[in-house]
């Protein structure tokens, strides 16, 4: 008989007064998934915001630094209990719901329902199934702020797939990954002391803030060992009916755990929502839906099977298709909310104008921008840029998260080469980097081979390549770009997005939007994150004065 699927994670330990507490709040205390149930929607978030930086699980987190904080933890909950009642709000709230689906059958009756869920232990190729869907929020584990060096369950932080687990590669697999997660633990040390040498601590900082933003570089240097296969906890909040649709591809996904893994996920949202839930698993219903999504999948990847050649050499980021006549088409929409005249007429009324006319239609639309959350409105979505880009994992898994673009992205492999950061040959460690990845990629060939490239993608590093492309329009790259160049981003999306706005400017010819894209900032920096963790503990001292003085 299979061994049980929630078997197969680490379970966390609680003493018996712990376990009482928290079944109050969680939906189970043993499984990677759980709901959060009975607490305020302000509980939930901090949470969830909380727990992006924190190696701790979530039910960790909440006994350690939410229960017993009498101004975000205990009084709040209490104050919910007393009101409510256990579960009384969660019951009210699901007979609602029931009610309504049944009476109106609309799908749209889905996006009225909502949870909370802890999805831990999941691999990085997971993760990046379940944040794919656009409407939902996501929060995931940083590999940017914290060490993978240290075991879980006495083991390092990587799954076995199932399709491996118990064959003869398993323990070649486990000796490869162990490699990996053994050369980033002896290389934080190494790293952190030439980091602390090169940026010696300023007067001004403290020695936290100092740590933190060393703690960043050295974690942005050491991702790249990390193979897919590493553990990561991910915070979701979706409707229904983002959960649904999430719930119909996790069933139809060609990975082992994908599919276990929704099956857990399905049965702790039927806790919380489960009037919305009654198709996934339908045969007629659900089922049908998931195997046309299957279908789909294997004939596209069979037709694919006959295109492949070796692909040509090109740039890290190449700007493949745009609009030469984009700004005019910005500039007639921009006047289209304000105008009476048909949108064609409209075009032909902005294309006869001079270039000087259209610029300042432009630049009254766009405004005085005071900061890079003031961005243009609508109209900048008239016109997009795709961008292929041929980057390492650490740099797509940061990139893939800006859900309002398309992007997709190829099957991990090891045929594009792996980048390595400055600070390992300066440190004369590119030997043990080189052999560790080295090693992986043996695994890589050898996974191919036995289990096809599906499989094989868990024994990816992040260091190596994957080619992906973003289709974005004008709108969306001013968050994008202004984001993602920030100071305090990692050295080398930072360099991807600054690529791409130079396209913009010089190859698209669109100067008017690149140049208004004031926040994008093409500097070089040492500790990036210095100015943000210098900011960040300045708010600490702030609120601690501020409930120092209010007692």
């Amino acid at each position: 008989m299979a061994e049980p699927v929630a078997n197969r994670y680490h379970a966390e330990e609680f003493t018996a007064p712990e376990r009482a507490v928290l079944a109050r709040h969680f939906t189970n205390l043993d499984a990677p998934v759980f709901a959060i149930v009975h607490l305020p929607e302000v509980v939930k978030g901090a949470l969830f915001a909380r727990y992006s930086r924190s190696a701790k699980s979530l039910r960790r987190l909440f006994l350690d630094e939410f229960l017993g904080n009498p101004d975000q933890g205990v009084a709040a909950i209490a104050e919910h209990l007393e009101t409510q009642g256990p579960g009384a709000s969660v019951r009210r709230a699901v007979e609602l719901y029931d009610r309504m689906f049944m009476d109106y059958g609309d799908d749209s009756v889905a996006q009225l329902g909502g949870a909370h869920v802890a999805c831990e232990q999941a691999s990085n190729l997971l993760t990046k199934v379940l944040e794919r869907g656009r409407l939902a929020a996501y929060l995931e584990q940083s590999t940017r702020y914290i060490f993978f060096d240290k075991p879980l369950g006495g083991a390092y932080r990587y799954t076995v797939p199932p399709e491996v687990a118990g064959t003869a590669l398993e323990e070649r697999y486990r000796t490869a990954l162990d490699g990996l997660f053994d050369t980033y633990r002896d290389l934080v040390p190494r790293l952190t002391e030439f980091y602390e040498g090169l940026y010696p601590r300023a007067a001004q900082d403290s020695e936290t803030v100092w740590r933190a933003s060393l703690r960043a570089r050295v974690c942005d240097d050491l991702r790249g060992l990390l193979p897919a296969a590493t553990l990561s906890n991910v915070g979701i909040y979706a409707s229904a009916q983002a959960y649904e649709a999430l719930l119909l591809r996790m069933r139809a996904h060609r990975l082992a755990e994908v599919r276990d893994y929704g099956d857990l996920l399905l049965a702790e949202l039927r806790q919380v929502i489960p009037a919305f839930l009654k198709r996934v698993d339908l045969p007629e219903r659900g089922g049908r839906w998931s195997a046309y999504f299957s279908q789909i999948d294997e004939q596209m990847e069979a037709l694919a099977a006959g295109l492949q050649e070796p692909p040509p050499a090109r740039p890290e980021v190449a700007l493949v298709e745009w609009n030469p006549d984009g700004e005019t088409e910005l500039a007639a929409a921009a006047l289209y909310a304000y105008s009476d005249l048909p949108d064609d007429h409209l075009h032909e009324r902005v294309r006869a104008m001079s270039d000087e006319e259209r610029r300042r239609i432009l630049l009254t639309y766009i405004g005085e921008r005071e900061n890079r959350r003031h961005k243009p409105g609508r109209a900048f979505e008239q016109t997009s840029y795709r961008f292929d880009v041929l980057a390492s994992y650490s740099v797509f898994r940061d990139l893939q998260r800006h859900r309002l673009l398309t992007v997709e992205w190829q099957k991990l492999s090891t045929a594009h080469g792996y980048d390595t950061p400055e600070a390992i040959d300066a440190i004369g460690a590119r030997a043990p980097w080189d052999a560790a990845l080295r090693r992986a990629a043996d695994l890589h060939a050898d996974l191919h081979a036995g289990y096809g490239p599906q499989v094989a993608q868990y024994a990816v590093p992040f260091a190596y390549r994957v080619r992906f492309y973003f289709h974005l329009n004008a709108r969306e790259a001013f968050h994008l770009l202004e984001l993602r160049t920030q100071r305090g981003g990692d050295p080398a999306y930072r360099r991807i997005c600054q690529e791409m706005h130079r396209l913009i400017r010089d190859e698209a010819g669109h100067r008017i939007v690149a140049d208004a894209m004031r926040f994008v900032d093409h500097a070089d920096y040492g500790l990036g994150r210095l100015d943000a963790e210098r900011r960040s503990a300045e708010k600490r001292s702030a609120a601690e004065a501020g409930l120092t003085a209010g007692r």
